[in-house]
């Protein structure tokens, strides 16, 4: 039986932050939201996992945050990528590659 996609988020979720943050700063909901866009839905990011990936992302200086209005007009806490940040996501994008390219040729071996 195949796992649970969220099972296999549970280590990847920093990396997917780092990257969706490369392209804006966003909030909270919005990050969750392009998270799920760009995979079509086939992963929901649970609120509790994101901000405390946030968090660890900010304690390691990868991230910063200040507050801001969000498009509703509501107070948010808007976060952006470092440079520190932009050092790591490419390291991270580079190791998933071969871990993935990796797993590809296992399960395709005949």
């Amino acid at each position: 039986m195949p796992r649970d996609t969220n099972d296999l988020l549970h280590g990847t979720l920093d990396v997917l932050v780092l990257k969706t943050l490369s392209w804006a700063p966003m909030h909270g909901y919005a990050i969750a939201k392009w998270i799920e866009d760009r995979t079509r839905g086939d992963l929901e990011i649970v609120d509790a996992a994101l901000y405390k990936s946030l968090h660890r992302l900010e304690q390691s200086g990868a991230v910063a945050s200040e507050w801001g209005l969000s498009e509703n007009n509501r107070r948010a806490k808007y976060y952006s990528l470092t440079s520190r940040g932009r050092q790591m996501l490419k390291a991270e994008m580079a190791t998933w590659r071969r871990y993935a390219g990796a797993v590809v040729r296992v399960l395709e071996a005949t």
